[in-house]
């Protein structure tokens, strides 16, 4: 009987406190990379893509679940998300409802292509390097599309950080309320909630580090982005995510 290592951690309360801390890096690390140091929007997304895609390769090949490798990987694909997602909506000028209509629809055509493929979406099915080639592309697409989520509503809903952030955790609360309810699929609800986590973390990424004219706490993108990765960290190491086992 061949068995298969799923390479990917388990779904609890720890994993989506670490995303959280994962796609706030990626706000801060990005602007940081883009604004603060000057490489603008599409040489930003250039070197992260390069990151992501290394990433990609190593978790791939690896053969067990390595917690420090995933995690690492997630980070690359936030900070690119964000990258891209702002030269999307500003530097091509389609705007941030632009962006988050056309990112939608390459995220949906990313989970179709997944499940024509392969039969399912579900993370617990991952046992395939085709099925991780999937999965990261998937998950490139939910952070990307997240970061213009949290700036359309942030910016032209005019919700603001705080505002933002408060929506967005409301709505990841429903989802968390509906997966205990059993009503709904839970892999329908694990993509709603990992796409929902990109905005929360895109706008407590610039509640931290942008301007205080603008609403932000004016934070050193560097100083916050060093903070975020050691809370990661941390949590990392007081709350280890295992790797389950499946069975073809």
């Amino acid at each position: 009987m061949v068995r298969d290592t799923v390479k990917v951690p388990e779904v609890t309360l720890a994993f989506w406190a670490v995303k959280i801390c994962a796609t706030t890096l990626g706000e801060t690390a990005g602007d940081a990379v883009s604004m603060s140091m000057g490489l603008g929007y599409l040489w930003g997304t250039a070197v992260f893509a390069a990151l992501f895609l290394v990433a990609v390769v190593a978790q791939i090949a690896a053969r067990r679940f390595l917690p420090w490798l995933f995690w690492a990987t997630v980070l690359a694909s936030t900070t690119v998300g964000t990258t891209l997602a702002d030269f999307a909506d500003r530097s091509l000028g389609i705007g941030y409802a632009g962006g988050a209509l056309l990112l939608t629809a390459l995220l949906l055509g990313a989970l179709a292509w997944w499940r024509a493929a392969l039969g399912s979406v579900a993370v617990d099915s991952i046992v395939t390097p085709r099925a991780e080639a999937h999965y990261w592309l998937t998950i490139m697409c939910a952070q990307t599309l997240g970061t213009a989520l949290g700036d359309w509503f942030a910016d032209d809903a005019g919700l603001g950080y705080g505002g933002s952030a408060l929506l967005f955790g409301g709505a990841l609360l429903a989802l968390a309320a509906l997966y205990r309810s059993r009503v709904w699929s839970g892999t329908v609800l694990f993509w709603l909630a990992f796409v929902l986590t990109r905005p929360l973390g895109a706008v407590l990424g610039d509640l931290l580090d942008k301007p205080l004219a603008h609403g932000g706490l004016a934070l050193d993108r560097y100083a916050a982005t060093a903070a975020l990765l050691g809370a990661i960290v941390l949590l990392l190491w007081r709350f280890p995510s295992h790797a389950a086992t499946a069975r073809r």
